[in-house]
Formats: structure tokens, C-alpha cells, sequence
């Protein structure tokens, strides 16, 4: 599923600022925040072709 590979692919981008955001760098915490929108909107994307997987066999 292409839309779960980007989800995952937004994920292990994000991590490396993650740790530096933790560490307290400011613009690595807004970077981790705009990824981390984009991250939502990628599960909402998985969210609903599953969803709609299910139903299709419905």
C-alpha cells in the first residue's frame, strides 16, 4: 500500500529532529511540527483506504 510506505517514509524523516528538538533546538521542534501534520494527514490518508477496503468486501 503506497499510502502506508509514505507514512512510514514521513516517520523515519522526521527522527533525527525529533532528538534535536528534544535537545532543545527550536527550529528542529517546528520542523518535527510541520511533520508531524503531515503525518496525521497520511494516517488519515491509511485510515480511509482501509476503510474503504472493508467496505468494498462488504
Amino acid at each position: 500500500m503506497e499510502a502506508y510506505e509514505k507514512l512510514k517514509q514521513l516517520v523515519e524523516e522526521v527522527s533525527e529532529d525529533v532528538y534535536k528538538a528534544v535537545g532543545g533546538n527550536k527550529a528542529a521542534g517546528t520542523r518535527v511540527r510541520k511533520a508531524m501534520q503531515d503525518i496525521k494527514n497520511a494516517a488519515q490518508e491509511v485510515r480511509k483506504q482501509i476503510l474503504d477496503l472493508r467496505t468494498d468486501d462488504e
